[in-house]
């Protein structure tokens, strides 16, 4: 993946810019056999994510990406794709994970971004809450993962 630079001094997206039923598409990024191996023998060693003969006699068919190599991928995307360039304050936490269809060596992903909810906070009045699904979906359209949380981000005027 390419590597970018932190957003700059001002952001160009605040909590007013997060409105509800918003769709945004963003990010690709292709998936290399040797990027699946390198993550799942770091972080998660099962046989289908490391050895391709292994893999072949699963349910699976063959090598597929882990669940939490496909959320860091996603991680990436959203970053190059809107929080760099926002005035992202965090999160509190992911509600929702789902692991939906296995990804491939080969596999294209991109992302889809659905504002479910936004609200102002009452505890900070510079920060706003925005709730997201995030869906990582393949070259065949597909949705392979989704997720959802909450975003803190600034606003522009409390």
């Amino acid at each position: 993946m390419t590597q970018h630079t932190p957003h700059a001094v001002e952001p160009k997206l605040h909590w007013e810019d997060f409105r509800e039923g918003e769709v945004r598409e963003f990010g690709a990024v292709t998936v290399k056999r040797e990027d699946i191996v390198r993550f799942a023998s770091e972080f998660d060693p099962q046989p289908f994510h490391v050895d391709e003969e292994a893999a072949s006699q699963t349910m699976f068919g063959g090598l597929i990406a882990s669940g939490w190599h496909t959320a860091s991928m996603a991680m990436r995307m959203m970053c190059d794709g809107y929080l760099l360039h926002s005035s992202s304050l965090g999160s509190p936490g992911v509600e929702h994970l789902k692991w939906l269809q296995p990804v491939r060596p080969g596999d294209t992903l991109h992302m889809r971004l659905t504002v479910l909810e936004s609200r102002p906070l009452k505890s900070r009045a510079g920060v706003g809450l925005v709730k997201i699904r995030h869906e990582v979906v393949n070259q065949h359209g597909q949705a392979v993962m989704e997720m959802e949380g909450y975003g803190m981000f600034g606003r522009r005027s409390a």
